[in-house]
């Protein structure tokens, strides 16, 4: 279980969360929705712990100060302040906003990249089943990642996040600048995921609509606080959020 306990962070005087708490439990598909600059990558960065180091470059570089209260628990034990190698060793992955591959790098590289943590049999075993899961990468294995697709670079970030032996699945935007049907895509392949490995997963996403069928649960963010949270039905017949993300009064 990933929690976050009031979580707050600002960027000097600018405050990106406001006393945030969410929690995804074992084996749970959880979202965390809201507009461009709504707090979710910074929510992210936060449960990975990627925070802690862009805060101490900044510091070392004299910029912009960055301030981090409130607390982050996996499996009720407190992680606030462990750097974000030793959360990915104990299973927080984040798969990053813009998929961020190797663009030099081919499509099987960038897989073995994420595999780091994996011993060789663990490694084997899921390059195997990332192929089951997005056959296409199949054939464009030795083709280098600057040379795919959108939705082919995300097929493979996601692979490269699974290759690292997940227990937690941070999904940032993962269907930014993508098709409707390549949309339709990754999420059937993320609940495919979830349910055949048993991770968790939190997925962060401005567009609801695709991803409110397979989130257990789920929690919208505006202006850097959690305004409104409950369960896949409970949100998706509310009057507010049907309005917000679904065009429906």
């Amino acid at each position: 279980m990933l929690e976050a306990k009031e979580l707050m962070v600002f960027y000097e005087n600018m405050l990106a969360l406001n006393n945030i708490s969410i929690k995804c439990d074992d084996n749970q598909i959880v979202g965390v929705f809201g507009a461009n600059s709504a707090g979710k990558s910074t929510l992210m960065y936060a449960l990975s712990g990627i925070m802690l180091d862009i805060q101490k470059k900044e510091r070392m570089a004299g910029g912009e100060r960055i301030s981090l209260t409130g607390d982050v628990l996996l499996n009720n034990k407190s992680i606030m302040d462990v750097k974000p190698s030793l959360r990915a060793r104990a299973g927080i992955v984040l798969c990053p906003e813009r998929r961020r591959l190797f663009k030099e790098s081919s499509v099987i590289e960038n897989l073995r990249i994420g595999g780091y943590l994996a011993t060789k049999s663990q490694a084997k075993k899921t390059m195997e089943y990332i192929m089951e899961v997005f056959p296409a990468l199949q054939t464009l294995r030795n083709r280098l990642g600057g040379f795919l697709s959108g939705g082919e670079q995300q097929m493979v970030a996601i692979g490269r996040a699974l290759m690292a032996q997940p227990k937690v699945l941070l999904l940032d935007e993962p269907l930014l600048g993508l098709s409707p049907l390549m949309q339709a895509t990754l999420i059937k392949a993320t609940k495919a995921i979830q349910q055949e490995t048993n991770i968790s997963v939190i997925v962060a996403e401005q567009y609801a609509r695709p991803v409110f069928p397979i989130v257990d649960y789920a929690y919208i963010l505006e202006n850097g606080a959690a305004v409104m949270e409950g369960t896949r039905d409970e949100l998706m017949d509310n009057p507010d959020v049907k309005s917000a993300y679904f065009g429906v009064s």
